[in-house]
């Protein structure tokens, strides 16, 4: 209870709230860090996701090799790409590592939510004769909008929880909170910063759920009026 205590007094501190490596600039990087990934990781996996689904082939192969990801640490990762030429592009390592880490549960929802479309909505669309482009966009997209979002979410999260390592190779982020109190053997520091990265974690959780719930209603039930 002393060292819940302790890291208490800690968080309610004033002057551990502002300056350069105060808890308000670490938490502005570690979102900077979190946004840049996920962007990154949306960009790369939602169009493959979307097309594969689209076309219903090639998407099993494509989301058991990015799973395959999953399957390698993501500090070792970050540990090999600074002892190569990425090493040198300072926040360049962390964000690769990241990147293959986000990208799998984004590839994977997002293709299941294609492929779990109805299928006599989609050939109801065909029957009015809506291309290809404007069945994936109007009819396909929204309707799996639910899964694709619970993706986005989970690798939001888990990029939120994972980018604490960013610490460990020189980068900023809650992680400095951490390390440092790691290095001043200071435990309430450590189970602060802990603390900090899990109520960061649940907030972002909590607005991609209010997400999930109300957006895809909207333009699923629009989708699905439309063909009918």
């Amino acid at each position: 209870m002393n060292t819940l205590a302790d890291a208490w007094s800690w968080l309610t501190t004033t002057a551990h709230w502002h300056g350069q490596d105060g808890i308000w600039a670490r938490l502005g990087q570690h979102l900077y860090l979190t946004v840049v990934c996920l962007l990154v990781s949306c960009l790369i996996a939602l169009p493959v996701a979307l097309f594969l689904g689209h076309i219903g082939k090639g998407g099993a192969l494509a989301v058991n090799i990015s799973n395959v990801g999953r399957a390698v640490p993501t500090f070792a990762v970050l540990v090999l790409l600074l002892l190569t030429p990425v090493g040198r592009w300072g926040e360049g390592p962390t964000i690769v590592a990241l990147v293959l880490f986000a990208v799998p549960p984004l590839l994977t929802n997002a293709y299941v939510g294609m492929r779990e479309v109805d299928q006599d909505v989609v050939r109801a669309a065909r029957g009015m004769g809506m291309t290809g482009r404007q069945l994936l966009l109007q009819v396909e997209v929204p309707l799996a909008l639910p899964l694709i979002l619970t993706g986005v979410r989970i690798a939001a999260v888990q990029l939120v929880a994972t980018a604490t390592i960013a610490a460990l190779a020189g980068g900023g982020g809650l992680g400095r909170i951490i390390t440092a109190g790691f290095n001043l053997a200071s435990t309430p520091q450590v189970v602060a910063g802990a603390v900090l990265v899990a109520a960061f974690a649940l907030v972002v959780e909590g607005v991609f759920e209010a997400a999930q719930r109300f957006a895809p209603r909207r333009f699923g039930l629009r989708a699905a009026e439309e063909p009918a």
